[in-house]
């Protein structure tokens, strides 16, 4: 799919929507990291001992998420850029478009994340 496939109105409200997102998980993991770098670690009891390892834990996990979800933004980013954008990886049909408003940075289609999820299913099965 290339950019004139995809509406340039609709390729500027994802854009738009991608930068917004973007800018909200680095303002959600400077707020979280601070909050985080507050927290008394390592000092007290077992119990404080303990709590402070599962915040910690609980940080490096939701630091996690948000970094993977900046990476998917900054894929669509550059698919728009590079004129690849709105077009699935699984099917080679366009992503359909309110699936592209929900989720900008999405790089399957309906059908496409059907597939992999049950490429998924199999694979976990025969294991």
């Amino acid at each position: 799919m290339t950019m004139e496939t995809v509406s340039k109105d609709l390729m500027m409200e994802c854009r738009t929507k991608l930068l917004r997102m973007k800018d909200e998980i680095m303002n959600r993991s400077r707020m979280h990291r601070q909050e985080f770098d507050s927290f008394e670690k390592g000092s007290g009891d077992e119990i404080d001992v303990a709590v402070a390892q599962i915040a910690e834990d609980h940080f490096l996990l939701t630091q996690d998420r948000m970094r993977r979800q900046l990476m998917e933004i900054e894929f669509a980013l550059a698919r728009i850029a590079n004129g690849e954008f709105g077009m699935c990886e699984e099917t080679q049909e366009p992503i359909e478009m309110e699936r592209l408003l929900a989720i900008p940075y999405t790089r399957l289609s309906i059908e496409g994340a059907e597939i992999r999820e049950a490429m998924k299913r199999r694979t976990a099965t025969s294991l």
